[in-house]
């Protein structure tokens, strides 16, 4: 049987000291907690979605007109892509739609749907969920485009129609919000 290491002996003793305080056990809790969320983020805007200008893509709304996300330049743009039948989406819903109020005149958020396959469920998804913003209809063409493998997929742009920023899964109001903004 092999003694134990010093050096980890001597970095779990000074751990067990460091939390015997309540100000160092609040402080290295929150250095975990940090952690956490920058893991989450990074791996929330990971490398392999879009990058540059947008893809030029026009896309049909539910109500039925005909919309050219080149169309939406001129402010700064956040798409993003859900399936009606992803839970991640249903509980993100209500962040975009808070993110469309507080950004207001600033900023314009459209909602694009896919992977549906039926467009009752993208209707049922929208009344369900309460749906206000833009929803357009994606086609395969546009998710390739985009490069969206997961959902929720979101896409900050740029005034000029450049992504500027990009993150998959949950992300909360604040996140979306300062993402779309700054």
């Amino acid at each position: 049987m092999s003694s134990p290491d010093p050096a980890a002996s001597r970095l779990a003793g000074a751990y067990r000291r460091l939390r015997g305080t309540r100000a160092a056990r609040w402080a290295v809790d929150l250095a975990f907690v940090l952690a956490a969320v920058l893991l989450v983020g990074a791996w929330q805007t990971r490398g392999h979605l879009e990058r540059g200008t947008a893809p030029s893509i026009v896309l049909p709304s539910l109500t039925g007109e005909r919309v050219a996300l080149d169309s939406l330049r001129g402010k700064q743009v956040l798409v993003a892509f859900w399936a009606p039948w992803c839970p991640v989406c249903k509980a993100a819903s209500g962040n975009l739609s808070w993110v469309s109020r507080l950004a207001g005149a600033r900023a314009r958020v459209v909602t694009i749907a896919a992977a549906y396959e039926d467009l009752a469920d993208v209707r049922a998804y929208v009344r369900e969920q309460g749906v206000e913003l833009p929803v357009l209809l994606a086609d395969d063409g546009a998710v390739r485009a985009f490069r969206v493998d997961s959902f929720p997929t979101y896409y900050f742009l740029d005034a000029q129609g450049r992504v500027k920023r990009s993150a998959a899964g949950y992300t909360t109001t604040v996140g979306m919000l300062l993402r779309l903004l700054l």
